[in-house]
């Protein structure tokens, strides 16, 4: 549980979260906390391994440096033990395709150190879909094609995955209809309401008549715009069962949005820039920064557009599409901690999926990589056994004992406590993890072992 200096709580059980939002004044924890947050830029997992390795290897160092062995002669006995960890690690790597199954237990595996039981299912499964969703062949994975929308209402286990995009805002004219089918939807980046000029310009008059002359031609400025989308609204929707829909990411003023609602199109303003193309990439169409020579072939196309009002807010749903190549998950939960725990464990199940395609291969999980590498590793597997609850030691000998006679790799049960083969249970850690973790721990822990003194950098204080 975190309290802010405000008095807000979060409770998380993200390593990364924690370590963004503790105070951290020591200059050797800083350096560790930075080196976590990489690992999470760079895999989306392992901050608290990470965080775990690094202390362990230190507190290990230590004893040996407390009875005279040189820290030059530490460091490079864990640049050794990284090489010999990195080889086991290419040999216990298994190839994988990317199956739903397979991806299923490479989410749920990510996910179930988060989250409980229940929610972890079926969380892994909107994760899995949502990737697989805007998977293209030959190209890497855009997970910010992926949008996280929360919405405080019902419970976590409402979560759900749409199949398009969800807008945290609608409609401004009470008199749009609030439910559209077979619906054309133009993208467009155009101002439909009166601006100043970009280049500073005056415009000056004698009479009334010429100010009214001024209002009329920026008012049919504007109209000669909306009336060109009405054109098109009306040669491909009068007599079908087509309907018409604007998402604009600049203004549409009154007088326009009441032009729209007369003819039965919902006109979204000021929508946010980065759904711009998320928009392009569910509907279809493209971003059009100009109304002239609009055609067919500029248009997307959705099933279903519909206005949902929760108290206050209005959220608009641009559903059905036919090849989405962007989705919304749309996460739902009692309060603001529920909805922030759900967000963050959502991301690393996004991220560990990734990590799995990106890869080709895995890792067997359950901690079976750290007993293998227990001669390497000292210490650091005992985390594992400590947290699920059983006998550090008893577990230890227990899955050395395993190991040594399966020569493959065994992890724990952490509800038996008994050993098992994460193969089989389809229990999976991301290879990249892994090698981040060993690779970043090592050169970290060298580094501080090599550091004589800490000292403050910067100008002194000229005062006194």
């Amino acid at each position: 549980m975190l309290v802010s200096g405000a008095g807000d709580i979060k409770i998380t059980k993200d390593g990364n979260v924690l370590l963004h939002e503790m105070q951290i004044q020591h200059p050797t924890a800083s350096l560790i906390a930075r080196a976590s947050t990489a690992q999470d830029d760079m895999t989306g997992d392992g901050t608290t391994s990470t965080v775990l390795l690094i202390g362990e290897l230190l507190k290990q160092a230590d004893i040996y440096i407390a009875e005279g062995l040189h820290p030059r002669v530490m460091a490079e006995g864990f640049d050794q033990a990284r090489i010999k960890c990195l080889e086991l690690l290419d040999k216990l790597k298994i190839p994988i395709e990317p199956t739903r199954e397979n991806l299923m237990n490479v989410s749920r595996t990510s996910l179930q150190t988060k989250l409980h039981q229940k929610l972890t299912e079926s969380l892994s499964e909107i994760c899995v879909d949502a990737v697989l969703a805007i998977r293209q062949e030959g190209k890497s994975i855009d997970l910010h094609m992926i949008e996280l929308m929360e919405m405080q209402h019902k419970t976590a286990n409402e979560t759900s995955l749409i199949k398009g995009l969800v807008l945290d805002h609608g409609s401004r004219h009470p008199d749009m209809p609030k439910r559209l089918v077979n619906a054309y939807i133009l993208t467009c980046n155009v101002s439909m309401e009166y601006e100043k000029s970009e280049v500073n310009s005056g415009f000056f008059y004698k009479s009334a008549e010429e100010r009214d002359k001024l209002v009329k031609a920026e008012r049919e400025f504007i109209e000669n715009r909306v009336k060109k989308v009405i054109e098109l609204k009306k040669q491909l929707c009068d007599q079908t069962d087509k309907s018409f829909v604007v998402i604009n990411q600049k203004g549409i003023d009154p007088m326009s949005l009441d032009m729209f609602a007369k003819e039965g199109i919902i006109a979204l303003r000021r929508a946010k820039r980065r759904n711009m193309e998320r928009l392009t990439l569910a509907c279809g169409g493209s971003a059009m920064n100009s109304v002239d020579d609009l055609s067919k072939d500029d248009l997307g196309f959705a099933g279903l557009v519909y206005e949902h009002v929760l108290g206050e807010n209005k959220y608009t749903f641009v559903e059905k599409c036919k090849f989405p190549q962007s989705v919304t998950i749309l996460m739902k939960g009692p309060n603001q901690y529920t909805l922030a725990q759900i967000k963050d464990a959502v991301r690393d199940g996004l991220r560990a999926i990734n990590n799995a395609i990106e890869d080709g291969f895995v890792v067997p999980g359950a901690g079976a990589f750290e007993i293998a590498a227990s001669q390497e590793l000292s210490r650091y597997k005992d985390e594992v056994k400590v947290n699920s609850g059983f006998d550090a030691q008893d577990t230890i000998v227990k899955l050395q004992e395993e190991y040594r006679a399966a020569k493959e790799p065994v992890g724990l049960d952490v509800n038996s406590g008994e050993a098992l083969k994460p193969s089989d249970t389809g229990i999976f850690d991301n290879y990249i993890v892994k090698k981040q973790i060993i690779s970043s721990c090592s050169v970290i822990a060298s580094n501080l072992l090599l550091v004589d003194e800490i000292m403050r950098a910067g100008m002194s204080s000229l005062k006194g």
